[in-house]
């Protein structure tokens, strides 16, 4: 930080298991990851290569290999695994993890129509080779999942090895956990919470407004998911407090009366 300000809330610091912060790289060039980790590295701990953009990123090894050197892990996408499974080509996938000495995978059906057995499959077979990452949610806006079978998909997807589950919200931040207009299913992450850890859970949050809500909720160390590379230093100012949405949330202060002028 450039200078001291008291009463700050407590950030969890890298590695951290919450207060996770996962950039999406929707396909940024070499020099663009450079800015990027340059301004806003120290916030990043993931970066998400969006869907399958991975397969037509042009100096693919190039790029990894900056995040690599900063000390950023990066994983593809969810919709890329779901690309390789239903092609039967899962074997494939594995290879191409190696290839490219991936150390995180995603798993997720938002997609595809996958039996919850064999996902749970995929993830306890992927976990033996990376650290997993499930994605629970589909990107289909007219399938609603109840809150009991999210909590049900999450709790085996821990058990059969994933590290964390994420939360779906697709790069719009309007479906899964969020209605179309964005708003927060806020009865659903609610009952989530009941069963879930907060620190095993990635809220996918794109929008400024989900990313309020989730961090009035659950405070500065809350993870949160698809966040474009833009917007990580205004994410970490509203961790901290430090712009209007949650600047007294924060503050042992009482909040002033506004006075009419």
């Amino acid at each position: 930080m450039n200078y001291t300000l008291n009463n700050l809330p407590e950030r969890d610091t890298k590695p951290r298991d919450r207060g996770f912060t996962m950039a999406m790289d929707k396909g940024l060039s070499i020099r663009e990851v450079e800015d990027f980790i340059d301004v806003a590295g120290e916030y990043v701990d993931i970066v998400k290569l969006g869907w399958a953009t991975s397969f037509v990123t042009p100096n693919l090894k190039k790029k990894l290999d900056v995040y690599r050197s900063a000390g950023i892990p990066t994983y593809f996408g969810g919709t890329l695994f779901e690309a390789f499974i239903v092609r039967n080509q899962f074997d494939d996938y594995r290879r191409v993890l190696d290839q490219y000495e991936m150390t995180f995978a995603e798993v997720s059906d938002g997609s595809i129509e996958l039996d919850h057995g064999k996902k749970c499959e995929y993830i306890q077979t992927l976990s033996e080779q990376v650290t997993v990452l499930s994605e629970v949610g589909s990107k289909d806006a007219e399938k609603i999942i109840p809150p009991y079978m999210w909590i049900k998909l999450m709790q085996d997807e821990l058990e059969a090895g994933a590290w964390k589950v994420i939360g779906e919200a697709r790069e719009g931040g309007n479906v899964g956990l969020f209605r179309s207009t964005g708003e927060v299913r806020s009865g659903l992450v609610e009952e989530i919470l009941t069963k879930i850890p907060f620190e095993k859970i990635i809220w996918e949050a794109p929008i400024k407004a989900q990313q309020v809500w989730f961090i009035k909720l659950l405070g500065a160390n809350v993870n949160l998911g698809n966040i474009a590379p833009s917007e990580m230093i205004p994410l970490e100012t509203i961790r901290l407090g430090l712009r209007g949405d949650t600047f007294w949330h924060f503050l042992n202060v009482e909040t002033p009366a506004k006075k009419d002028c």
